[in-house]
């Protein structure tokens, strides 16, 4: 059985650990909201990039002066999750290699942050959200009733983020992502404004050598045991 009492659950770790393919799949076991963080901060680099006509050239006085036009929205459909931008479907452009370059970047700007850590926040007020991203536990969520962070070595993480991208169409060498994701590491791990870190409270799953079943069995049994929910 699934509790009455909903709860908020953070989910944190490095890219291409499974973050958003586990959310996905917890939330809809628990019939709870998914929000996918990193794709809000994907979806504000789309614009950036957009508005430059794709020049990998970012105008971040002009950006921040358009936050507040910006709409994202979440919708569910039969084929899954979509996020929309002022009305345009960006669910595949927000994930090809150009917005892998740069979303770091922005996603360590104070203002960006803000306006969209808000965001969230109003999202999770109601409880029965699973959120994804790297500062979840530690500053979006950080009195989520239950917190999971998910590691693996960077070389698995650049293989499944590779095979994943091949399978979209997205035509990128594996070294080239291997590179992608140890910059990501560097730049999320080191930024002054919410670096990625562990929560106190979190449990850590190392994914590396773990198919997704098993790890969502992990977190199914860690929510049993804390007697928060039961399935």
């Amino acid at each position: 059985m699934i509790s009455e009492n909903k709860i908020n659950i953070a989910i944190d770790g490095a890219a291409a650990t499974g973050k958003s393919t586990l959310a996905k799949r917890l939330a809809k076991e628990l019939y709870y909201i998914y929000v996918d963080t990193g794709a809000m901060y994907r979806a504000v680099t789309y614009f950036a990039l957009k508005k430059n006509s794709f020049s990998n050239i970012l105008q971040l006085d002009q950006l921040l002066k358009s936050l507040p036009d910006l709409k994202i929205e979440f919708k569910s459909t039969a084929k899954g999750q979509i996020i929309f931008l002022n009305g345009e479907d960006i669910s595949n452009a927000i994930r090809y290699p150009e917005i892998n370059l740069h979303v770091s970047t922005l996603a360590s700007n104070a203002e960006i942050r803000k306006f969209l850590v808000i965001q969230q926040q109003q999202i999770a007020l109601n409880k029965g959200v699973v959120m994804d991203g790297r500062d979840i536990g530690t500053v979006v969520l950080p009195h989520a009733e239950c917190k999971f962070f998910l590691k693996a070595t960077s070389e698995i993480r650049a293989q499944r983020r590779y095979e994943e991208q091949q399978k979209a169409g997205i035509d990128e060498s594996y070294h080239s992502v291997l590179q992608n994701v140890l910059h990501r590491d560097r730049l999320d791990a080191t930024r002054d404004i919410s670096p990625l870190k562990k929560a106190f409270d979190a449990f850590e799953i190392d994914v590396t050598k773990l198919t997704i079943d098993e790890v969502f069995e992990k977190m199914r049994e860690y929510l049993i045991s804390l007697g928060i929910i039961t399935f």
